[in-house]
């Protein structure tokens, strides 16, 4: 895949998708830039996070993967459809953890932002976040450590200071350390939406810095592409950058006019299927989206889903969610499977566990994947149960094994006891798995169907 650091970003007259947390994954970015967004920014992403991870390129996808390495969740994914527009936002406190992060990413992306504005505890408590803005030499170490080693752009987002001439000071010193841009939500620390957005307080800036600077905090005066223009103008910026108002309709950024919320569900939800987004990140966006519609008979019916499928089949795309997740397991998109607790990881010293005393008799590489089972009644716990009834066989027990936030089971049917070998991110899917290797030891679940739809890899 080609580097991303080989296209240039220029952060003059555009327009910007805002980073927001759990908003800013691929689909948003990627939706955001159909629509007309010419930069689209992740969602903060702490420097911790990304160290904890693992960088697979998944060949299903057409896409770079993070994984973290204690749950196999995706910490970031990107694809070359926003190659050379895409920012990653990083929340950070220490130039030196952010410098091993860059240099872990930047071929991944276009340029690495630093959050020097948010105001929530979390961050301020981690030194991180606006708690950089009251810091300025850590702040300036931070971005001087990343403009001297890294090979794409470096910009920074801040709130302003109650005092204008605060702000201005701040924002002259973070330019002398070569950043390429620097974004200003026109707010304090301690102000919130309900508060008017400082515009003036913005264009001082623009008017006092070469480097461009971007307009943020305007989404209570946008409601569409017209407006951020008017913005643009007001704060005598370069570009704006928008965040709720894109959160709630993406196609903000249509020059010909906005789409309905249906019409951006429908287009985000074929996104989030086709890059495999995870069923709650989904939902969360979604959400967003209906605001109050999901007080609605259909707004409760979306609050009920727990699988992507769910969301999908309320807009009509649950065939095409099921097609799209069969066809990625039978060629193999299995990267979760791939993690284990980091002691077991064969590139280290294995470690003793007390999965070791169990005495497994079998155990196959055999994954409980839940999209497989959609049209059938009977998960194979269920199945294993109405063989035992069946039978007169007593129960199957179920033990449960947890490390590292990941789980294995191990089923014991008539003095036998069956486990598979993949780490499930919970405890149902765990014994399901458990279950599935003792279907498929007695002959009640078809070997040969579960390699073809990619349960079981040999």
């Amino acid at each position: 895949m080609k580097k991303y650091s080989e296209m240039s970003l220029s952060f003059e007259n555009k327009f910007i998708l805002a980073p927001m947390v759990r908003v800013g994954t691929l689909p948003m970015r990627l939706l955001a830039l159909e629509y007309g967004a010419d930069i689209v920014y992740s969602e903060e992403l702490i420097d911790w996070k990304f160290l904890k991870s693992v960088r697979r390129e998944n060949d299903v996808l057409g896409t770079v993967d993070y994984l973290d390495l204690t749950d196999g969740t995706v910490v970031f994914r990107t694809c070359p459809r926003e190659k050379g527009k895409v920012v990653v936002q990083l929340g950070t406190s220490d130039p030196e953890r952010a410098l091993k992060v860059a240099k872990l990413i930047e071929n991944d992306v276009s340029g690495i932002d630093i959050n020097m504005g948010c105001p929530k505890e979390f961050s301020l408590k981690g030194g991180m976040g606006a708690a950089l803005m009251s810091q300025p030499e850590k702040a300036k170490k931070i971005l001087l450590t990343l403009v001297k080693n890294i090979n794409i752009p470096v910009t920074c987002k801040i709130r302003v200071f109650e005092n204008i001439d605060d702000t201005l000071n701040l924002v002259r010193e973070l330019e002398t350390t070569g950043i390429k841009a620097i974004a200003v939500h026109g707010r304090t620390k301690a102000e919130r939406p309900q508060h008017l957005n400082r515009n003036e307080t913005i264009r001082k800036i623009s008017e006092t810095l070469k480097i461009p600077v971007i307009a943020n905090g305007g989404s209570r005066e946008i409601e569409n592409y017209r407006d951020m223009v008017k913005f643009r103008e007001q704060c005598g910026c370069s570009s704006v950058m928008v965040a709720r108002t894109a959160q709630y309709n993406c196609s903000v950024f249509r020059e010909e006019g906005m789409k309905s919320m249906d019409n951006v569900i429908i287009e985000y939800l074929k996104k989030c299927i086709e890059y495999d987004n995870s069923p709650s990140n989904t939902k969360y966006c979604v959400q967003n989206m209906l605001k109050e519609l999901q007080e609605t008979p259909r707004g409760k019916r979306f609050l009920e889903c727990q699988t992507l499928e769910q969301i999908c089949n309320i807009w009509g795309l649950s065939d095409y969610c099921r097609q799209k997740q069969l066809e990625y397991q039978s060629r193999g998109n299995i990267g979760r499977r791939e993690i284990m607790p980091e002691f077991l990881d064969p590139k280290r010293k294995k470690q003793k566990t007390d999965l070791d005393d169990e005495n497994i008799d079998v155990c196959l590489n055999c994954a409980f994947i839940r999209v497989n089972y959609a049209e059938d009644p009977l998960l194979p716990k269920s199945r294993l149960m109405a063989y035992c009834g069946k039978n007169k066989f007593k129960t199957p027990k179920y033990k449960v094994f947890n490390e590292d936030k990941l789980f294995r089971a191990v089923a014991t049917l008539e003095d036998k006891k069956y486990s598979s070998s993949y780490w499930e991110k919970n405890k149902k899917f765990a014994e399901q798995g458990a279950a599935l290797v003792a279907c498929v030891s007695l002959g009640l679940i078809d070997k040969v169907e579960l390699i073809k739809d990619g349960s079981i890899l040999e």
